[in-house]
């Protein structure tokens, strides 16, 4: 069944295709080329969704060749993890660095939820577990 189901769509794509094609003229004639520009441009965007815990972001510029840039994002343990870069003809060089320290609460939730049995039913814990060793 799902053979000639994959046929006919093939043949349907096939026989859509003109037969003298599609002679498309790019703007301009015959040769026209966009002209050339130095790349530049800058951005930034963040999300803090508090009642979620989602906080990150990125920001990044380029002028001509030089590129950087930063993103974070706040990790489960409480810290947050920096990522600082540049861009240049090798590739790409980051930065990394937490900031702040990691929290872990006591008691003997493992981080599997609010219960502590590793039911997937419900929202998700803002509880973790000290990692183990």
């Amino acid at each position: 069944m799902k053979v000639t189901v994959v046929f006919a769509l093939l043949a349907a794509v096939a026989s859509a295709i003109p037969e003298e094609g599609y002679n498309y003229q790019a703007p301009g004639g015959q040769g026209f080329q966009y002209p050339s520009a130095p790349a530049q441009y800058a951005f930034q965007w963040d999300v803090n969704h508090a009642p979620s815990g989602n906080f990150y972001g990125h920001k990044e510029q380029r002028e001509d060749a030089n590129t950087q840039g930063s993103y974070y994002v706040q990790l489960p343990d409480g810290r947050r993890l920096l990522v600082e870069y540049y861009v240049d003809a090798t590739g790409y060089h980051p930065t990394v660095t937490f900031e702040g320290e990691a929290q872990y609460p006591s008691g003997g939730n493992r981080g599997y939820g609010q219960s502590g049995q590793g039911s997937s039913q419900g929202s998700p814990s803002q509880l973790y577990g000290t990692p183990s060793k």
